[in-house]
């Protein structure tokens, strides 16, 4: 979305807006880039390879795409915010200044404030992969929004999701990202369901909060409108993303309507943006053990930090088995746990080993001794 930024962000400064331009920036730099390609991207950034050390070429085009991202965030914050934007770009560039001076780069300059604006290039604009990770976003906040709401933990895997889908086009776009949801959400599977399948059931409500300041007077009359829409009717805005309510001139927008969607039974139901999720909340004992496993993990590698373990550190684990189902769980997923911690070896004992610690979890006590392999 860099190139999009751009092109928005210039027609803000070129209206006198930097407010605006300002917020656009934020955004970008918080719920696109930090939130979203950073952390998303953090495996990249630390092996791309079964070599941790090595600069593979996953590995160099994931830094050099957030160096330009960075790079280019800098000049576009510089003219509201011109000493951090300077500062920002120095800290990019300075060390490949020269270089970039012997093949006339755009980074060859001293300052941002030399540099020349990065104009928009509509070719690097892909529309239809924008639209994918737009749904990705929205699919993964809502269904990480039914796991709060009903206290299930991501680190607790589920099986799958159920995604109604109005056309063969949003189909494939999500398809296309089904991996990022997956591990995103931790679920196992997505599963698409033709809108007209009967199985969710949905209603729709006036937002009368939208619809105050769009109609005024009216409002009554468009949102009666809208409680007498059919369930065609509700495709239709759903798939279009507006609806002209019948013998009106009134035009509603997805953003004047509220639907919602029934639960139905060992399912929890979300919808946004013509969107809906339904996140299948059975948990079986496969992944009650993976779940466990994954909190095994995010405890060790707290230990790991706190300890004052170096990030490359390998190590060696002893659990002492004061409890069946967490040895069960463990034992299950050893090769997972010990990829995830690094671990060189992990030891179920019945024995209390020497040097242990005791490290809470939310169904159990872990007893532990971890050793740096020397």
């Amino acid at each position: 979305k860099l190139y999009t930024l751009i092109k928005e962000v210039g027609e803000q400064f070129d209206d006198y807006n930097p407010t605006k331009a300002g917020r656009l920036v934020q955004d970008f730099v918080c719920d696109q880039l930090s939130n979203w390609y950073v952390r998303l991207c953090r495996r990249r950034f630390w092996n791309g390879s079964s070599h941790e050390g090595e600069m593979t070429e996953n590995k160099k085009a994931a830094y050099e795409t957030l160096q330009q991202c960075l790079v280019t965030v800098a000049q576009l914050m510089s003219p509201i915010a011109p000493f951090y934007g300077d500062w920002l770009y120095k800290n990019l560039t300075d060390s490949i200044r020269e270089e970039a001076k012997a093949i006339n780069s755009p980074l060859r300059h001293e300052s941002v404030h030399f540099t020349d604006w990065t104009p928009y290039q509509e070719n690097w604009v892909d529309k239809n992969l924008e639209a994918s990770m737009d749904l990705a976003q929205t699919i993964s906040s809502l269904v990480h929004s039914l796991r709060k709401t009903h206290k299930i933990k991501v680190r607790q895997p589920l099986q799958r999701i159920l995604v109604p889908v109005l056309s063969e086009n949003v189909r494939e776009q999500i398809r296309h990202i089904e991996e990022i949801i997956k591990s995103e959400v931790n679920i196992k599977s997505i599963e698409y369901l033709d809108d007209d399948s009967g199985i969710l059931k949905k209603k729709v409500k006036p937002n009368f909060k939208a619809l105050g300041p769009k109609y005024g007077k009216d409002m009554k009359e468009v949102g009666n409108g809208i409680a007498s829409m059919t369930n065609e009717d509700l495709k239709l805005l759903e798939k279009t993303g507006e609806f002209l309510i019948p013998n009106s001139q009134f035009l509603i927008t997805l953003t004047d309507v509220e639907i919602q969607t029934e639960d139905v039974p060992g399912w929890l139901v979300a919808s946004d943006k013509g969107i809906t999720v339904a996140l299948d909340i059975h948990i079986s004992d496969e992944l009650r053990q993976e779940g466990i496993a994954r909190d095994f993990v995010n405890r060790i590698q707290n230990y790991r930090k706190d300890t004052g373990f170096d990030v490359t550190d390998k190590i060696r684990v002893q659990l002492f088995n004061n409890n069946q189902a967490l040895a069960d769980a463990v034992d299950a997923n050893r090769d997972y746990i010990c990829q995830e911690v690094q671990a060189l070896s992990l030891r179920i004992f019945d024995e209390k080993p020497a040097d242990t610690v005791e490290i809470e979890m939310d169904e159990f006590i872990l007893v532990v001794s971890v050793d740096v392999e020397k």
